[in-house]
């Protein structure tokens, strides 16, 4: 029997939570300062979190080995599975040769201006498909929609995984929210009613930041110009979705948050464009290299070519919509639970619980399934309408990009199986807790620095909803135990998880390499971009919860 300590270096908890940081440091030391590949950097980060392990926190070396089996099972199934589904979900439409219309529609809605269309790919049809998928879904599928487009490579890395904070709240039908109340209804007794109070109090921080983000893209794809030219589209798809997020999570199913807030950006934002004219499309386009926009190319979309462009995402939506909102509970009765070899059962927590060494086969409810039934009818639906000269599809070539697609993505692969090795070897042998509980002994300042618990569990995970699983309990616990935060609600404490995962999300190895793969730009390139976006988010993000801790308290539900 292992029960892991959160001080076992020298008997020190701040001691213990500097070594626990050293895998992470290294990671980021080869990534970056030696500009390692991002699985080589992974795998020396393994290693260290072994060693860590077995040396800093007494980990019985078979142990720590096991567990890090365990990562890597899950990083190949559901994740890997999810994002190769999700990038073969789009090369059905470039087989199919449906996807210069797909651009084409988009050059429509938004006037040619390639900055309002990519806005409205990755920010409204991603936070679409991260409300319905999640697990890199959006970064992967809107970063090749994007690329399209014109867009430079490293510009649409950074679009994508910017665009993708909005939503990762209330994503994957707002599994983190959700799993944050779970993992305190032992406390409270009541997970349901504390899920739903966290989903109103993130209601009162995620848009603060969605309605910014719009106009953050067209500055990222387009300088000065890029926010002279498209403030207002900007700002109008930002201030929807950011209101209908607020609605939705304090009024209405939390669940759906993203869902509606998504359409209703799309819906504004097409709307908007009837009226209103963008400027300097042609200087933009000159700027990306692509040739002035011609009135035939509008002319040449019709409505049947529209219908069959979106037809996989319209078919992908009801595939989600079916199996998240009206069939879960099934699909999950088919679920398997296998019990780690070696491990289940004698490692425990430093709370003397199962850390979770049961593994989780969830074929048929994991979005990878769906992503593969939504494309496997999308490819049906274009081979039963195949038009010889444009169009040909065959349900052969569509199960053959599926075996290209994995091929592709072999070494980013590799890396999300490494990085969730080193995530399970952390959290089984304490090295994450410790961190944590290191940060929730800072008294009245606790509130300032809560949201980096999240930040740092996403960025080791690649999952806010992993983050939460990790830190939802030590959260809600710390402020309960908490002498300064007597008359404040712990809740807010697990809105600050969530959000902290939110603005950590775009750092996570598993992002970058998503990204990298879609965008064929080196991981610690995109890092270079958006690490300083990330961290700026989370220092304002500090400053917001340290408020609605005191001064702004009266706003929160």
């Amino acid at each position: 029997m292992f029960q892991a300590l959160l001080d076992p270096v020298a008997s020190n908890l701040g001691l213990s939570a500097l070594v626990a940081c050293i895998p992470l440091i290294a990671f980021f030391i080869m990534l970056l300062g030696v500009k390692a590949k991002a699985h080589i950097s992974a795998m020396v980060a393994l290693v260290v979190a072994l060693l860590v392990a077995i040396i800093g926190f007494q980990m019985p070396a078979g142990y720590a080995l096991v567990s890090a089996t365990q990562g890597a099972a899950f990083g190949a199934f559901p994740i890997v599975f999810i994002i190769c589904m999700a990038v073969w979900f789009y090369e059905v439409t470039v087989v199919s040769g449906r996807s210069e219309d797909l651009r084409k529609f988009f050059d429509q809605v938004g006037g040619g201006d390639i900055r309002i269309q990519a806005m409205m790919i990755a920010f409204c049809f991603g936070g679409l498909l991260e409300a319905l998928a999640g697990f890199g879904a959006p970064i992967a599928v809107t970063a090749t929609m994007i690329l399209a487009l014109g867009v430079k490579p490293k510009k649409a890395a950074l679009t994508v995984l910017l665009a993708n904070t909005a939503p990762v709240a209330y994503g994957a039908v707002a599994t983190p929210i959700t799993t944050a109340g779970n993992m305190v209804a032992s406390i409270t007794g009541d997970g349901a009613a504390t899920a739903t109070h966290v989903a109103a109090i993130v209601g009162y921080q995620a848009p603060l930041f969605a309605v910014f983000v719009p106009f953050l893209l067209v500055i990222i794809l387009d300088g000065k110009q890029g926010a002279k030219d498209c403030v207002v589209p900007a700002f109008v798809v930002g201030i929807c979705f950011a209101l209908t997020q607020w609605w939705c999570s304090n009024h209405f199913a939390y669940e759906l948050t993203d869902v509606i807030a998504s359409l209703v950006g799309m819906i504004a934002c097409v709307a908007f464009m009837k009226v209103w004219k963008p400027k300097g499309v042609d200087g933009v386009r000159e700027r990306f290299g692509l040739p002035p926009r011609s009135e035939s190319e509008e002319s040449d979309l019709n409505a049947g070519r529209t219908v069959m462009a979106l037809a996989p995402y319209l078919i992908v939506v009801v595939v989600f919509g079916i199996c998240k909102l009206g069939i879960p509970d099934i699909l999950s009765q088919t679920d398997i639970k296998i019990p780690w070899p070696v491990i289940s059962g004698v490692i425990l927590s430093a709370a003397g619980k199962d850390p979770g060494t049961t593994f989780n086969l969830n074929l048929l409810s994991t979005p990878g399934t769906m992503l593969l039934l939504a494309g496997l009818i999308s490819a049906l639906v274009y081979t039963l309408n195949t038009e010889n000269g444009r169009y040909k599809m065959t349900m052969g070539a569509a199960i053959k990009a599926i075996g290209t697609t994995f091929y592709k993505m072999r070494f980013s692969a590799l890396t999300i199986v490494l990085v969730l090795s080193l995530a399970y070897v952390m959290n089984f042998s304490g090295q994450t807790m410790s961190i944590g509980e290191f940060l929730s002994g800072s008294g009245p300042i606790f509130p300032v620095i809560s949201p980096t618990l999240g930040w740092v569990g996403t960025a080791v995970t690649g999952s806010d909803t992993s983050a939460n699983a990790l830190f939802a309990g030590l959260q809600y616990s710390a402020a309960m135990a908490n002498p300064a935060l007597q008359n404040v609600t712990p809740d807010l404490f697990l809105a600050a998880n969530t959000m902290g995962g939110v603005v950590g999300k775009m750092i996570s190895p598993q992002s970058l390499a998503i990204a990298a793969v879609a965008t064929q730009v080196r991981e610690a390139d995109i890092m270079k971009e958006v690490l300083p976006w990330s961290v700026a988010f989370l220092v304002l993000l500090c400053l917001l919860v340290g408020a609605q801790s005191t001064v702004l308290a009266f706003i929160l539900p």
